[in-house]
């Protein structure tokens, strides 16, 4: 059986969140994730659009060829994910949009 972690361990992530709303406040307020799974990430997820995430990538300085794209949801959902050091936590930033022209995806290509 593995070791139970604590509220304290996951300070690291927690410690993140609080800078990133000091510092950024007045961005799109996204879905805050933190797990004792990845008990050093912290997840910041929008589902309104592609444009708050371009607001947070461009506010954490992360380049856009930092950046990933998929499609999911039989191609009508464009992902896009970038993952950055903030503050002693990987900070991992996901934004959901629609596809303007849904995509045909192969069977396991997404």
């Amino acid at each position: 059986m593995s070791e139970t972690l604590t509220l304290d361990d996951l300070a690291v992530p927690l410690r993140a969140l609080r800078l990133l709303v000091a510092d950024f406040g007045h961005l799109p307020a996204p879905t805050v994730s933190v797990s004792p799974i990845y008990p050093d990430r912290l997840e910041l997820s929008l589902h309104c659009g592609l444009p708050g995430f371009e607001a947070w990538r461009k506010a954490l300085g992360v380049s856009p060829e930092d950046v990933t794209h998929h499609v999911q949801r039989d191609g009508q959902t464009r992902v896009l994910r970038t993952v950055a050091a903030y503050a002693g936590a990987e900070l991992e930033l996901v934004g959901y949009g629609d596809v303007d022209v849904p995509v045909l995806v192969e069977a396991g290509a997404a």
